[in-house]
């Protein structure tokens, strides 16, 4: 069973409302990302965009070693432990909410993460396409947030 398509609003969302703030990409109420590891810009384990998240961080993405792999080529170190940040290191399979724009980074080299939807911010449509989201997704029921 596959997850339910996301789909393109005609007017991109405002990434500063509330349905950005508590909503997924289906408009109902954001689930966990990875309550666990701290995941989200407030560490809250929610993917929730807010005025202070400039980097929005709103896509929930399951960790692979090529995406690890990349954006460490990149710059950013997801995989190394940093506890004054309060950031315990990633690995694959770990759930973490990504900068829309690392992910369409990601999307364009080709090592784009899957992604919950269910626990993705609705405000992420401002600036990512549904169909590229909607070949990346995975069913929500079938993953584990830890």
């Amino acid at each position: 069973m596959s997850a339910q398509p996301i789909t393109q609003p005609v007017v991109p969302p405002d990434t500063y409302s509330n349905k950005a703030f508590e909503q997924n990409v289906y408009g109902q109420p954001l689930t966990p990302c990875s309550i666990a590891l701290g995941a989200g810009a407030d560490r809250s384990g929610f993917c929730r965009l807010s005025i202070a998240d400039l980097g929005m961080h709103g896509v929930c993405a399951q960790m692979t070693e090529a995406f690890l792999n990349y954006t460490l080529s990149q710059g950013n170190d997801l995989i190394t432990p940093r506890p004054e940040y309060r950031f315990p290191g990633l690995k694959p399979g770990d759930f973490w909410c990504l900068c829309a724009g690392r992910w369409q980074q990601a999307l364009d080299a080709g090592v784009a993460p899957p992604v919950n939807p269910n626990a993705t911010s609705y405000g992420v449509l401002a600036t990512l396409f549904a169909s590229d989201l909607n070949r990346h997704l995975i069913n929500p029921t079938e993953t584990v947030t830890k």
